[in-house]
């Protein structure tokens, strides 16, 4: 076996594919932790194309497993697949970290960039996705089988420390740093990019440690080859030739019985797996779909820790360690002494209805959060709400052909936005203004599905209007918009956080910019050729406000209006559903991988492995669909994702209770002396530990 760690029966060679493991996850899922974000607030897509583009490239991660397995098996071997497809990892993370920087072109260039660092990662990641694994168990010879199986629960653990750290460090190199004036997106994902140099580096120093096994040829592309050469017998056979009992054995000419026989129990598990993309339609929302819904909840821990909403994701990987023996060791012996019997396919099951659970928690919380939002106009009406700042008293105004607003008090908060129909794309509409009997008319331009806000104010020669296009949408960051409206006759400058803003004097509106969520006590300020200090007091999480100055040339004095409410569900009841979520990971993820092992022959389980990751991969493929197709508000979609899979879980069940546990070891009896079998009884052994824990990491890697 070759050097050994100090005091073990550990190749020395294992600490290399560790300490690679674990930067390649942490390039992974810190690049992913922020990517949804970067889509919405970098790249200025909406919710819906972000999600799809999200879950297109998860997709992608999960189709390109099968060509690292056939490059590895039929080509060049593991080691050689591992460090090739490294490299154009590292090169997807350098062009992804290079779109992220504002000087290098326009948007469209960032956005070509970025998708060829996506596509380039993916077959990166889901290149090498089936041989690390594999090629850890390589390292051990046949008679230290309890080493190798610790070696696995090591590798397990670099996967999830991995994706912890990750989770919680980009988002901080994400928000907290500033670089280019915003965000600093182009080191949230360099420093992934750096790992994965790292993770390349380390791979490439142990090689003349490794042992390297050649390529074994590629098991998948049999199977294939078999299915199509019995289902082309099938198509171009005779009226005269036998009947078979079943359309495999079609492929007997020139096939052996095990090898079909073998096909056969394979296919009858991957029949199952046809509804389980649903489970993971749900899953992996965890990245897009409960990010989104966490920038819009109130994310302080107290007075001085501020999660971020791309944090949370890191709940899953924590309580996947927390749940897993707990499930082992607590959950299912107690279920047991209950003398409930809970076979693998039922525990699936259940996972499936802990997701649907967890959706329904989703669907709960979003319910409560979309109260603080400011719905859209639909086509053919704008929104439109009225400050009062008129000296005189109440005012009220009229719109032809829609209703009194009710009477404005004067310098008191408007009474929220009023849908206003337009019949048009654009429209000029003349609004009719009450204060004291006198009437008033003033005639503005609007445009459909814009916001207004019509500020009524005292001149000389009367009662004037001024109409202001707001900005209704919350931030996707979390933070606060904050915009003043000086009423006073100078001039102001003051800086609130790191935004200047200047106001010109005469009932003028500065510009609607972003600042980080906290109190501003103590905002310097200057107005003519004095300073001043005002208190904005807490600038929440998503709201929008507006500040009125006022006061004579020895005074500013404010009033804080807030036009978008702030966000006032907080982060921490997104915790139940990630409870349900993982817990309903840990009886359908792991509980199916162990019976997918059970129920296939030891050199087909790669072939199980294979449709696994499909699973995952079309269950992206769902995700994307929804979000460009139906349409729905957030919560209706969380509701519709939760039923669909309740109902999926319904025909697997069914499916399940006509299903009949095999042993597929018995196929060693009945074909022993089959010559089309060529593995002895000491590869079996290797290759049964070897990939049923290469199937335990797959979801996870």
């Amino acid at each position: 076996m070759g050097k050994k760690l100090c005091g073990t029966n550990y190749p020395v060679s294992i600490a290399f594919i560790v300490v690679n493991e674990f930067c390649e996850r942490f390039s992974y899922y810190g690049m992913k932790a922020v990517l949804t974000l970067y889509f919405v607030n970098y790249l200025d897509w909406n919710k819906d194309l972000s999600t799809a583009v999200y879950h297109a490239f998860s997709s992608l991660c999960y189709f390109t497993p099968l060509l690292g397995a056939l490059i590895a098996d039929s080509w060049l071997g593991k080691f050689k697949t591992i460090i090739y497809l490294s490299i154009v990892y590292v090169i997807g993370h350098v062009v992804k970290s290079v779109g992220a920087i504002p000087d290098v072109g326009d948007k469209t260039i960032h956005i070509v960039l970025s998708m060829v660092g996506l596509v380039l990662i993916a077959f990166g990641t889901g290149g090498i996705k089936p041989c690390v694994a594999a090629f850890g168990g390589d390292q051990f010879d046949e008679e230290h089988t309890s080493e190798r199986r610790k070696f696995f629960s090591i590798f397990y653990m670099s996967i999830n420390a991995g994706s912890v750290l990750s989770t919680i460090i980009t988002p901080i190199l994400r928000g907290d740093v500033q670089c280019f004036g915003q965000d600093c997106y182009a080191l949230a994902f360099g420093v992934p990019a750096v790992l994965m140099v790292v993770a390349l580096v380390v791979f490439i120093s142990g090689s003349g440690m490794y042992k390297k096994s050649p390529p074994e040829g590629n098991v998948l592309l049999d199977v294939c080859k078999c299915i199509g050469f019995a289902i082309k017998s099938r198509w171009r056979s005779s009226k005269g030739d036998p009947k078979r009992k079943h359309w495999l054995d079609w492929a007997e000419k020139k096939y052996s019985k095990r090898l079909i026989q073998e096909i056969k129990m394979v296919l009858r598990v991957l029949v199952l797996y046809i509804p389980l993309p649903m489970f993971w339609a749900l899953f992996d929302q965890q990245g897009s779909r409960w990010t989104l819904q966490a920038t819009r909840m109130n994310m302080a821990f107290g007075e001085s820790f501020i999660l971020k909403p791309d944090q949370m994701q890191m709940l899953n990987a924590l309580l996947i360690l927390l749940f897993i023996p707990v499930f082992d060791f607590m959950v299912y012996p107690l279920i047991g002494l209950c003398r409930i019997k809970l076979t693998p396919l039922r525990k699936m099951a259940v996972g499936m209805i802990f997701a649907a659970l967890a959706f329904g928690a989703a669907t709960l919380v979003e319910v409560n959060v979309v109260k603080t939002v400011v719905e859209r106009a639909p086509r053919g009406e704008c929104l439109l709400q009225v400050y009062n700042l008129a000296e005189g008293g109440e005012v009220s105004i009229q719109i032809p052909g829609n209703d009194l607003f009710q009477p404005l008090p004067f310098y008191e908060d408007p009474v929220g936005y009023q849908r206003v129909p337009l019949g048009e794309h654009s429209k000029n509409l003349t609004i009719h203004i009450k204060q004291n009997n006198v009437m008033k008319e003033c005639t503005k331009a609007f445009t459909e599905e814009k916001a207004y806000s019509l500020i009524l104010h005292s001149k000389l020669s009367g009662l004037e209007c001024k109409l202001v296009t707001d900005h209704i949408d919350k931030n996707e960051n979390g933070n606060a918009f904050v915009r003043f409206i000086n009423t006073r006759s100078e001039d102001v400058n003051l800086t609130v956080g790191d935004q200047d803003f200047y106001v010109p004097s005469d009932y003028s509106i500065s510009a609607n910019k972003t600042v980080d969520r906290k109190e501003y006590t103590d905002v310097k300020c200057k107005s003519g050729s004095k300073d001043f200090t005002i208190n904005l007091g807490l600038l929440d999480f998503g709201a929008s406000y507006t500040v009125i100055l006022k006061g004579g040339v020895d005074e500013i004095m404010t009033q804080k209006m807030e036009d978008v409410q702030a966000n006032n569900v907080h982060i921490a009841w997104q915790i139940p559903q990630y409870v349900l979520i993982t817990a309903g990971e840990v009886m359908f993820s792991i509980t199916g991988l162990e019976f997918s092992y059970s129920q296939a022959p030891a050199n087909m389980k790669s072939v199980l492995q294979a449709g696994w990751l499909m699973t995952v991969a079309f269950g992206n493929v769902i995700v994307l669909i929804v979000a460009e197709g139906a349409g729905l508000e957030q919560w209706m979609e969380f509701l519709l994702f939760g039923g669909l899979l309740v109902a999926v879980c319904i025909i697997f069940s069914i499916m399940a209770y006509f299903y009949t546990y095999v042993d597929p070891d018995q196929l060693d009896k009945l074909f022993h002396e089959d010559k089309g079998y060529n593995h002895d009884d000491s590869d079996l052994k290797k290759d049964n530990e070897k990939e049923n824990i290469q199937l335990q990491q797959s979801t996870k890697m």
